[in-house]
């Protein structure tokens, strides 16, 4: 017997709903992750719209997932928690550094004023996009947040970021200042790391 395409269609979009659902109860919820505009979107955006179509079955489950391009899209939890913290206000211009899914600005999207998205590699380049955004949020580790990125940003901007301290991974917060960038560690977690921001390795005798 040769089953409907639409009756199976209809079936994964089901056990994704399902799915999506645990996700929230069994994941967020019971990790802090309360507020109801960042559970309302993450309800909301199909995560397994972000994934290789191998790991379409995956999409829900609390571990990173690894993309086509080499890039990741970190675990649910990571990815509310940094929604959370950055906890926008409508009126803002966001400047998302996407670690390769697109999953965390589609998130963000009608959160904010303005979204701009840019890659690890056009970060730490010196273009323009993105300029004098108010809101960083950075999708993945990084060792430092580098100058020419910095700049892209307005005076007082707040950055939510992955950040990555002798292999210790964890979500952390800050602003732009006049002396440059100052980040503080809130939440330990497993984060894929944006290679792109790693420091540069010195000569050691």
């Amino acid at each position: 017997m040769i089953s409907d395409p639409l009756d199976a269609a209809e079936a994964a979009n089901l056990t994704h709903d399902r799915a999506r659902r645990a996700m929230i109860d069994s994941q967020l919820r019971t990790s802090g992750v309360n507020e109801p505009s960042v559970l309302k979107r993450m309800a909301s955006v199909a995560r397994e719209d972000f994934v290789p179509t191998a790991s379409k079955g995956k999409a829900y489950m609390d571990r990173a997932i690894r993309l086509e391009d080499g890039g990741w899209l970190p675990s649910p939890l990571v990815q509310g928690k940094m929604l959370e913290e950055a906890n926008p206000s409508g009126d803002e211009h966001a400047l998302v550094v996407d670690g390769g899914s697109g999953y965390l600005a589609e998130l963000l999207r009608p959160l904010v004023a303005k979204l701009t998205v840019i890659s690890p590699e056009d970060a730490v380049g010196t273009g323009r996009k993105g300029k004098d955004a108010n809101l960083l949020v950075i999708d993945g580790a990084v060792e430092e947040i580098p100058a020419k990125l910095a700049k892209k940003l307005a005076d007082d901007a707040r950055i939510v970021t992955g950040l990555t301290t002798n292999g210790v991974t964890r979500i952390a917060v800050g602003r732009k200042t006049a002396s440059g960038v100052s980040l503080m560690p809130v939440f330990d977690i497993g984060i894929p790391q944006l290679h792109a921001f790693d420091k540069p390795k010195g000569w050691s005798f």
